[in-house]
């Protein structure tokens, strides 16, 4: 059977053609997809060479480079969990048994082999003595006290404890960890109780990728510095100290360039002197479709492109090069610039260097109904609750600034939903 021809003139076909590819060219990108391009953006930024072992204390926020082997078992001896007395568990029958009283042994102390028919009084953490297999804490002890140092010296000196099965309030070693086990994985984000488990292994220093520089730009004729004179038709600039906040925050080096105008040889002059060494580029405004996007003319003869992600906000994106560096350029309201930076860089920087830390989701009952343009992936703000509910807080508008900062999460509202009703479960991201 032959293949359908095309209806109409040849010129017909070819100008359908061409509106296929403008469609094409101008059809939202989906969010998996420009994530998916952000991290081939920044994927260099995953190097060995981009790598630095610091001490501990200069760790925290980092990245971790790669697996960490114990190289001792955690605890590294047997130990009592509670201030008692150390016996053999054959040593006391069900009735419990009264039983001679051994030297006490402290924390830190090797003491000696606990012998047949006797207790040692024990610390919490000391070493367990060879052939003890069981605490008995000191409350359930009759005297219910250690005796002092004279009593104990006498040479008759008992106590009488309760049965006690073996195991019981020892903290076995390698109970946590054993030497030569798998700590910590290449790529874990090093918080305060990462760090904590390094130095109980006793590593002083760890080797970590190096915090990525961004160089921060601001655009708009528009926009003020906080603090000046706000003529007419003016606004004061937020984003500069919402992104560079978040930005820090999540451990990355900050260079603020001011407030760029719209004069795109000027920005591009800007971006020259101020983005030498730095690893990205980030822009907010001037990437959207309108008479004066600066962004978009000073970017004209690099490989960067601008388009539309199936997102709200932050629909308007730029991606690519500037002169060999990486690029990213947000929109201008101050909403979608974090929302922006929440769904793409912060992610995918975690994902390639282990910081950031990534948002963690939860899930939540929304505590009124919403709707969404089911085309988009609606990301909206909200309070939640400690009942598991979310209140919404205002309402789509990427311009609100105050219901931005009486927010606790986002809330997610993926593609293709376009209505959820009070008491419906979503994902929320807590900030």
């Amino acid at each position: 059977m032959a293949s359908p021809q095309p209806h109409g003139t040849p010129a017909e076909a070819e100008h359908r053609t061409e509106h296929q590819r403008h469609h094409a060219k101008h059809q939202a990108r989906s969010v998996a997809d420009h994530a998916a391009a952000v991290t081939a953006l920044l994927e260099p930024l995953h190097s060995v060479h981009r790598t630095e072992t610091l001490p501990l204390a200069d760790a925290l926020g980092r990245g971790l480079v790669a697996d960490v082997r114990a190289p001792i078992s955690l605890p590294p001896f047997a130990n009592s969990q509670m201030d008692g007395y150390a016996i053999r568990s054959v040593d006391v029958p069900d009735g419990g048994a009264e039983l001679g009283i051994m030297p006490p042994v402290p924390a830190g102390a090797r003491p000696a082999p606990l012998q047949p028919g006797m207790a040692a009084p024990i610390m919490t953490g000391a070493m367990l003595p060879a052939g003890a297999d069981a605490v008995v804490p000191i409350e359930r002890a009759v005297p219910d006290r250690f005796l002092p140092a004279a009593a104990q010296a006498k040479e008759h000196a008992t106590v009488w404890l309760p049965p006690a099965a073996a195991g019981t309030f020892v903290r076995a070693a390698g109970s946590d960890v054993q030497a030569g086990g798998a700590a910590l994985a290449a790529g874990t984000f090093l918080g305060p109780a990462q760090l904590g488990l390094l130095a109980a292994l006793g590593i002083p220093d760890v080797t970590v990728y190096q915090a990525v520089t961004v160089l921060l730009v601001t655009t708009g004729d528009e926009v003020v510095e906080p603090g000046r004179e706000l003529p007419p038709g003016k606004i004061f600039d937020s984003n500069g100290t919402l992104l560079e906040a978040a930005m820090k925050q999540a451990g990355l080096h900050v260079r603020r360039a001011g407030i760029a105008t719209d004069n795109p040889d000027g920005l591009r002059a800007l971006l020259r002197e101020e983005g030498a060494g730095v690893d990205l580029i980030v822009t907010t405004g001037g990437v959207s479709q309108g008479a004066y996007e600066v962004v978009r003319q000073a970017m004209a003869d690099q490989p960067v492109e601008f388009l539309h992600v199936a997102m709200q906000p932050g629909g308007p994106q730029g991606i690519g090069t500037f002169e060999g560096r990486p690029f990213l350029g947000f929109p201008g309201n101050p909403v979608s610039c974090l929302v922006s930076f929440e769904m793409f860089l912060r992610p995918v920087l975690a994902r390639l260097q282990g910081a950031p830390a990534p948002r963690l989701p939860v899930r939540a009952r929304l505590s009124q109904p919403l709707t969404s343009p089911g085309h988009k992936h609606q990301v909206r703000r909200g309070t939640l609750k400690s009942d598991g509910t979310v209140e919404l807080q205002g309402g789509e508008s990427s311009h609100l600034m105050h219901a931005l900062a009486g927010s606790n999460v986002l809330v997610h509202v993926p593609e293709g939903v376009a209505a959820l009703a009070a008491g419906a479960e979503v994902e929320v991201w807590t900030l």
